[in-house]
């Protein structure tokens, strides 16, 4: 696909086309559960789990599949109804192989039983992704018929049952996390990240909300910044300003904050873009391949962890990470699809960047599922790979 023979129309139904293969190819058919990440060039994966965040993308993603004619409208209500049928079915309970407790559910669990994997924490904001996706199931799929009033009975009773009050364990902020053998996790979410659509879910909750002054003990933590001449409410990985608003249409929706500031959280998300973009063009660390077409850190998988001398300079390369702009870290590491998801809030930097992937990079077409997770050009990459070490992963949550 070159950028002289197909329409921006067609580029980017291509994309989202191949994305959407993920949901379809990396399922568990018998519950739903989608695989965290995969390898598709013949690399066995058979003891990899799912991610329930990427359960919640899916279930997003199916009535946008039925929309754009990747999948039947009928087998969309299927899929839907067995992922909600299977959690609501499973086990919750103290027990350390148990599915979730609380109304809760473990950040990873096995493909196969669905229960917990690698002794993870019980994740709120995971559990939140996952929650909104299966509201969203419940509000496309109206119909009168006996599976659709399935669909929409079995969604609202999974968010009903979210104890999201005990998850406060006795503080005004949300902990990120139980575990059965050491109990809560002492980290909270203060401040702005991707825990505004936690928060939301948890204040709106009929059974089990949380009270009000949660949500301003969460926003007490807030960072105004001004970088690179944008005014913003600063979070330096991409991702952070993009997930709640899968679910969300910030538009013209302001909390006292956002008022006070003039704008919404939806043009907080397009600053971010823009402040990304000029991080990159300015390139304060000097790392191969940064301009204003190739931009985009986020929380991602790395080439490291390593370290090596690079025309005089020791590099640094690191393996999962949040990575963040402007303070860092930041080791060369790009992620193409960050760079996609900022698509709405500004198209007019983001096509220019998608065209340098797609047509000069290379880095889409080849891929069974798209962009890889990412790439790092100042890393020793394959001979004649024009972008350097390339990611052999796709990723469940990029997807989205």
């Amino acid at each position: 696909m070159s950028g002289t023979s197909v329409s921006v129309d067609e580029k980017l139904q291509n994309i989202q086309q191949k994305a959407f293969r993920y949901f379809q190819h990396e399922c568990a058919r018998t519950n739903g559960l989608i695989l965290d990440k995969c390898a598709p060039d013949h690399v066995v994966m058979s003891h990899w789990p799912s991610s329930i965040a990427a359960v919640g993308f899916a279930l997003a993603c199916y009535p946008v599949a039925v929309a754009r004619g990747f999948l039947p409208r009928e087998e969309a209500l299927q899929r839907s109804l067995t992922t909600l049928r299977f959690f609501s079915q499973s086990a919750q309970g103290p027990e350390p192989d148990a599915t979730g407790y609380h109304g809760f559910y473990y950040h990873f669990l096995d493909m196969q039983t669905g229960r917990r994997a690698w002794q993870c924490e019980l994740s709120s904001i995971d559990t939140a992704l996952l929650i909104a996706g299966m509201l969203t199931s419940a509000r496309y799929f109206d119909g009168q018929s006996g599976d659709e009033t399935e669909v929409r009975r079995l969604a609202h009773e999974l968010y009903e049952r979210t104890e999201w009050d005990w998850a406060l364990n006795g503080d005004s902020t949300l902990s990120m996390g139980w575990k059965p053998e050491s109990g809560f996790i002492e980290h909270r979410w203060k401040g702005y990240n991707e825990a505004l659509l936690l928060y939301i879910l948890a204040l709106g909750s009929p059974n089990h909300p949380i009270p009000e002054d949660s949500y301003a003990a969460w926003t007490s933590a807030y960072e105004w910044k001004r970088i690179y001449d944008q005014e913003y409410l600063y979070a330096g990985a991409l991702f952070t300003h993009q997930f709640p608003h899968v679910w969300i249409d910030f538009r013209e929706i302001q909390d006292s904050f956002m008022r006070d500031k003039g704008i919404d959280y939806f043009e907080n998300s397009r600053r971010a873009a823009i402040v990304q973009r000029q991080y990159a063009i300015t390139n304060p660390l000097g790392f191969a391949g940064y301009g204003p077409n190739c931009w985009g850190l986020t929380a991602c998988e790395g080439p490291g962890p390593d370290a090596f001398m690079i025309e005089g300079v020791e590099r640094q390369f690191f393996g999962y990470l949040a990575r963040g702009v402007p303070y860092g870290p930041d080791d060369g590491t790009i992620a193409p699809w960050a760079v996609v998801a900022s698509l709405p809030f500004a198209p007019e930097i983001v096509l220019p960047a998608i065209d340098y992937f797609v047509d000069e990079l290379k880095l889409h077409n080849v891929n069974p599922y798209g962009f890889r997770a990412t790439f790092n050009p100042t890393y020793a990459g394959k001979p004649g790979r024009t972008a350097g070490w390339v990611s052999p992963w796709h990723f469940g949550v990029e997807y989205h």
